[in-house]
């Protein structure tokens, strides 16, 4: 993506914070829309366009979405979160395939849950979260990130499990899994790799499973991916501890 800048992030709290457009270290860019695909992840949303700045949290997507841009859109910023991680007073639940914004934003800072905080930074975004936990509006389920990466809890039934995986992330486990295997299928295609060894690495049962799936989630077909337009951008896509099988 052109503009682009991401770094993974240490925090227990945090999966990666990025930032595309004029503060990236590749420039700007003016695309005309853009191609929002599946996220199981929430993430803390900045940007700015046409000089108003706009402050949101967005919800895990379960469908694509594609967003008309007009080259319009000056620069974006976004802290995206661990599965586990959720705000105490606006349940996950609420926000899938959908976004809350802050009723009141100037260029250096927003209203959440009714506290005004500084914008962060691609640099201090950590610092900022800590503030949210330091404040009890971050709080976090470990046994969630450990199911979703694979690890399976002795001591917790299943049904309770299922219940703290979708309290703390919107989603079902199967969900996840699910969208997290098209979303790698979609970087690898992006590579250049072909769609025959992406159904084997990936999981698929065959070419037109990957298809149908692409289609669901993406909204894209394996060739579109490999030779993407120049007036469109599509949404980041990341590599997640998720535990990804057929």
């Amino acid at each position: 993506m052109p503009g682009l800048e991401y770094r993974v992030s240490d925090s227990p709290y945090v999966e990666g914070v990025y930032r595309v457009g004029p503060s990236g270290v590749r420039g700007g860019f003016a695309p005309e829309r853009m191609v929002s695909v599946v996220n199981s992840n929430w993430e803390l949303l900045v940007w700015a366009s046409n000089g108003v700045t706009t402050v949101s949290v967005r919800g895990p997507e379960t469908r694509p979405t594609v967003v008309p841009l007009g080259g319009g859109l000056d620069s974006t910023f976004g802290v995206i979160f661990r599965h586990g991680a959720f705000l105490r007073n606006l349940p996950v639940g609420g926000l899938v395939d959908g976004s809350v914004s802050s009723p009141h934003t100037t260029p250096r800072s927003f209203v959440l849950q009714g506290d005004e905080w500084e914008i962060p930074t691609y640099e201090n975004a950590e610092t900022f979260v800590e503030r949210l936990v330091g404040a009890g509006l971050l709080v976090r389920d470990p046994l969630v990130t450990d199911v979703v990466a694979g690890e399976r809890p002795l001591l917790v039934t299943p049904r309770s499990v299922q219940r703290r995986v979708a309290a703390a992330t919107g989603l079902t486990q199967g969900t996840i899994r699910q969208i997290e295997r098209v979303r790698q299928a979609a970087m690898l295609l992006r590579q250049g790799v072909a769609a025959t060894e992406v159904v084997h690495l990936v999981g698929y049962h065959d070419q037109p499973h990957l298809a149908r799936s692409l289609t669901r989630f993406v909204g894209r077909t394996a060739t579109q991916l490999r030779t993407p337009t120049t007036d469109e951008m599509m949404s980041l896509l990341y590599k997640t501890e998720v535990e990804v099988r057929p």
